[in-house]
């Protein structure tokens, strides 16, 4: 097995659209998620992915080995009003975010994942947000047991559907706080 180191960074504008067929490849081959022809707004979305860097506070994070090829990508958040998703996430409080993590499927199981997910996290608690919201769905049951296993609750209040697609909310909190 060959092991490589992996370096998280912001994308550079000339990556956006290597991470952009990248996303539409993972998402793509998720057993239950949505077709092309399903979606195709969604699908959009993701071969674009460079264009929510033009939200404020939001970052496309991208893992890259230390010969250059990308391994994965996620969308931080860092002002969850920006986040696009349905539901009500985009009106919490004090709050980051991130979305569409993608692992290049030759690389899984290698702990790009969980870098990009540890970055994000990173990147919340120094801005001192309160809270990170994050979505899945059941196709996405690994990416769903490493959010867990981060400290992310479920949090129906934020569940929403996606065209006929359930979408799962989380949150994981970074202060002790009083819920109603």
């Amino acid at each position: 097995m060959n092991f490589e180191e992996y370096h998280i960074r912001n994308a550079q504008s000339s990556e956006f659209e290597v991470i952009g067929k990248m996303m539409v490849q993972v998402y793509s081959q998720l057993a239950g998620f949505p077709s092309k022809s399903e979606q195709p707004a969604y699908y959009s979305l993701l071969a674009n992915i460079g264009e929510l860097t033009k939200k404020p506070k939001t970052e496309l994070l991208v893992a890259k080995t230390t010969t250059g090829k990308i391994r994965g990508a996620v969308v931080y958040f860092g002002d969850i009003k920006y986040y696009g998703s349905g539901g009500t996430a985009t009106k919490e409080p004090n709050a980051a975010g991130f979305r569409l993590l993608a692992v290049d499927p030759k690389t899984r199981g290698a702990g790009i994942g969980k870098l990009l997910t540890n970055e994000c996290i990173q990147k919340a608690k120094k801005q001192q947000v309160s809270q990170m919201i994050i979505h899945t769905t059941m196709a996405m049951q690994i990416a769903w047991n490493m959010y867990e296993k981060f400290g992310f609750k479920r949090a129906e209040e934020l569940d929403f559907i996606q065209g006929e697609l359930p979408v799962f909310g989380f949150r994981l909190f970074f202060k002790s706080k009083l819920l109603n």
